[in-house]
Formats: structure tokens, C-alpha cells, sequence
């Protein structure tokens, strides 16, 4: 049994580097080689997703897919890099991995970074380099001007005059370096993890490419999560009112966002890689089979009604996985609240810690349920509703067994006895009276016996308090 859902292996023999994906993302590296097609003169193009939505795994395929085609590619992961000091060094290192580049042409490209990572300039050059570019206004030139002798500032000015000649120059080489070394198509430089790295250095990273790098035949792309990216932005200018978004604007010129994949695939790549049939229908009772079916029906409400991403999902099939293994297979399982308590000891870990303290009343803790999942389909809304109903059930019994066992529901009935109400509400049950609350609690007491129904013995499992079972 896997605990955990390994790489996925990218062919490198020339056949389909998306074989292997289970997302049907190919489509979406087929638009983005058809931009960079397009507009070869060399552009910044940032993957923007949040993280842990498979932005790594895309990239890597994609780029063998356009190896696969002619271009020259280069993978650089910022992230495990950024204990470098020199961020320049770093990136024309990563040029030097080129597959048959001219070395002749590279040899001039190093020669004339060599200006360029020396000692940095005075302080003055920096003042007088920022002004003179346009970037960002700095202190006002006066006070600073105060500060140095007239042979410093003309020290300074010459410094500055030398480094622009020697920046152009490098820029020059570099272009024609790339224009040789691409063989007619742009060279795809892919940079990824940036907004994981120390603040410091993902700046710099961006500003390397702003300053020396955008030249045409070169296109960048940039796996970001924008937002998070943006925190390091603030970070390295000490203020929270950096409008970052506007300053990431400067460095990106294309933005793209991968589609979030259809949740039911997901659940079904994830339920067979986790072989969870080796559980479901291994010696169990006939009348216990349809837990399958209900297992993966309730992880695609639970997953849709929710936002969550890719490496949450993952977590959310691998703990569950682990779980069963405490769960003896002729027992029932009870999967929807199975999936919701360990859904929330991944993702609401403060709500699954009251729970097991027995500090909600119930109807306060449905109300909690509810604040979690506020976009449930139509059609999802019965599942939920179900496994609310499961919920108090067994979590009154958990509070109150030492009070009274039993599971004391105000159920009101009409005139022949028949049950009309229950006392308990939820958002999701829009009938009178919470028919389809009452309903669902009527169907529970047929599958079970409501009143030794007690959320414990699923806290444990979940827990891993349980053994295992062999």
C-alpha cells in the first residue's frame, strides 16, 4: 500500500510527456507553446496558481514536451538555489547547461558579466543609477548630494556611465548568444518555486531578468503563486502599502492560470493509486459493498464543496488510506463521516479538536459544518445532508453517554404516528418541517441502531489509536 503519491515519471524518449497525467493538461502546454511561438522577441510569462495545484509537475512536462519539439529549454528551481549570494552567476550558469550551444559566443557573454558582478556601487551610485534609469523615486537628490565631496559624486557619476556601457554590452552578447544557441525558436528559460524563496533573492531574480535579461529569444516563465510572491515583495521594501500586484506588473508581461482539474477524476486517480478496493471489497459483508460507491461520491462533494488544492486532496486520500488500516473489514465504515472528520483534522484543525473535546452543543457544530462548505451543488446537497445526520447522531451519543444513552431527537409525528419533524436544522435541507433531515435520520435508524452509534470509535481510527488490523 503507498502512503504518499510519488512523482509522476515524464518520458524523455521522445514520446508524450503527458502520458502520465491524469489532469488532461496537455491541452493547456499546447496554448502556452503556441504563444511562445508567437511572440519569440522574448517576454516574461508567469503560471500563476496557488500552491500545491501541481504547478511543478505541469512545468516539467510541458518543457519536455517543447524539447520534444526543437526548443532549447533550461529548469531552474529558485528555490532550492537561493542560499546563492550572486543571483546573476547563478542564471548565466544555468545558460552554460545549453544542449550544442556556440561556445564561442558564450565565452563573450561570460566575459562581459564579468563587469557586472563586482563590488557593488557607493551608495551615491545607487542614488544616481535610480534616478537616472527611472525607477522608483528615491531620497531627494539634494540631501544626498550633501553628503559627498565633488570628487566622490564625479567618482561616483563615472562608475555609473562605465556599468550602463558594460550592462549594454553584456546585453548585446547575450542576444546574440541566444539568437545562435535557439536554432530559430525562442530558448524557453523556466524558473520555478520563486515565491518560496528568502524575499532577497526572488527580487533580485526579477530584477536580473528586467534589467539584463529581456532580450529578444529568450522567454521567461515564472512558476509563481502570485499572492504569496507578493508577501516577499512587501518584505523586502519594509511596508505593507507596496501595492505588490502593480509592482509585479513591472516584471510580468503575460499571465496564465492553469484550470483546476475536474474533481471527479481526481477522486478516482487517487482512490485507485491508494487501492482502496484492497479495503472495500476484501471480505466484506454483501450488504456493505455499496461503502465504495459512497466513499467516492461523498470525497467529490466534499472536495467540490470546498476549496481545496491538489496536495490537500492528496493528504486527505493518504490519511484516510492509513486510517482504514485500524478498520476491521466487516465493520461498517460509515464513509461520509469518516471523510468529513478527517477532511477537517487536515483542514480545520481548531473545529476537529472541539469535536473531540465535546465542546459544541450539536446544532451549534452543524452550524460550523455549514460555515465550512458554502457552495454545495444541488445535487450534492442529500449527501450532506446525510452526513450531517450522522454527525449528531453519533457525536450527541459521544457528548451525553454519561448523562443518558440515547439519543434524545424531538420528533414530532402526526395523528397515525408517522414522524413529520426533527428538531434539528441545517442550511442545506430547504424542505418543510427539515423533511429531508428527518428522512435521513429515519434511513440511518434502518441501517443501524441509533443508539450505540457513537463517534468515538471513529475519532480513534482517524487518531491511529486503533490497531492495525491484519
Amino acid at each position: 500500500m503507498k502512503l504518499k503519491n510519488n512523482d509522476i515519471v515524464i518520458p524523455e524518449d521522445g514520446s508524450n510527456p503527458f502520458i502520465n497525467c491524469k489532469l488532461d493538461r496537455k491541452k493547456y502546454a499546447d496554448i502556452l507553446t503556441n504563444i511562445v511561438e508567437s511572440y519569440a522577441d522574448g517576454f516574461v510569462l508567469a503560471i500563476n496558481n496557488p500552491w500545491g495545484e501541481g504547478k511543478t509537475t505541469f512545468v516539467k512536462m510541458w518543457r519536455q514536451d517543447m524539447i520534444n519539439n526543437g526548443f532549447q529549454t533550461l529548469y531552474y528551481n529558485a528555490w532550492e538555489n537561493d542560499f546563492e549570494n550572486d543571483v546573476l552567476i547563478a542564471l548565466i550558469s544555468e545558460l552554460g547547461e545549453l544542449k550544442n550551444k556556440p561556445e564561442q559566443k558564450f565565452k563573450d557573454v561570460l566575459k562581459k558579466v564579468v563587469p557586472l558582478t563586482s563590488s557593488l556601487l557607493p551608495s551615491i551610485g545607487k542614488h544616481l543609477a535610480k534616478r537616472l534609469v527611472g525607477d522608483e523615486a528615491v531620497e531627494d537628490l539634494i540631501e544626498t548630494i550633501g553628503e559627498y565631496t565633488e570628487d566622490q559624486l564625479k567618482e561616483a557619476t563615472k562608475k555609473y556611465s562605465s556599468r550602463k556601457k558594460s550592462i549594454q554590452d553584456f546585453k548585446d552578447s547575450l542576444e546574440s548568444f541566444v539568437n545562435e544557441a535557439g536554432n530559430g525558436k525562442p530558448i524557453v528559460f523556466m524558473i520555478d518555486e520563486l515565491d518560496r524563496c528568502r524575499p532577497n533573492y526572488a527580487v533580485e531574480v526579477l530584477e536580473q531578468i528586467k534589467h539584463l535579461f529581456s532580450v529578444p529569444g529568450i522567454v521567461f516563465v515564472l512558476s509563481i503563486d502570485k499572492i504569496q510572491l507578493g508577501y516577499a515583495v512587501r518584505g523586502v521594501y519594509g511596508s505593507e502599502n507596496i501595492d505588490a500586484d502593480e509592482y509585479l506588473r513591472r516584471f510580468i508581461d503575460l499571465e496564465y492560470v492553469i484550470p483546476e482539474p475536474n474533481k471527479r477524476q481526481l477522486v478516482d486517480y487517487f482512490y485507485d493509486y491508494f487501492s482502496f478496493n484492497e479495503f472495500f471489497l476484501s471480505s466484506r459483508q454483501s450488504h456493505l459493498k455499496h461503502e465504495a460507491s459512497n466513499f467516492k461520491n461523498f470525497a467529490s462533494a466534499i472536495i467540490k464543496g470546498k476549496e481545496i488544492n491538489l496536495r490537500r486532496i492528496e493528504k486527505l486520500f493518504s490519511a484516510s488510506r492509513v486510517a482504514l488500516k485500524t478498520v476491521n473489514p466487516n465493520d461498517h465504515l460509515f464513509p461520509d463521516l469518516f471523510l468529513l472528520l478527517i477532511f477537517l483534522k487536515i483542514n480545520k484543525r481548531e473545529i476537529f479538536s472541539k469535536i473531540k473535546e465535546k465542546v459544541f452543543d450539536v446544532q451549534q457544530l452543524i452550524f460550523e459544518i455549514e460555515s465550512i462548505f458554502q457552495n454545495v451543488d444541488d445535487q450534492d446537497q442529500p449527501l450532506f445532508i446525510y452526513a450531517i445526520v450522522n454527525l449528531a447522531v453519533a457525536y450527541h451519543n459521544y457528548r451525553y453517554f454519561d448523562i443518558y444513552p440515547f439519543v434524545p431527537f424531538d420528533i414530532e409525528k402526526d395523528e397515525y404516528n408517522n414522524p413529520i419533524s426533527i428538531n434539528l436544522k441545517s442550511k442545506f435541507d430547504k424542505t418543510e418541517n427539515n423533511r429531508d433531515l428527518l428522512n435521513s435520520y429515519v434511513s440511518l435508524k434502518r441501517y443501524i441502531i441509533v443508539e450505540r452509534f457513537n463517534i468515538l470509535p471513529i475519532l480513534n481510527r482517524i487518531e491511529l489509536l486503533d490497531p492495525i488490523v491484519s
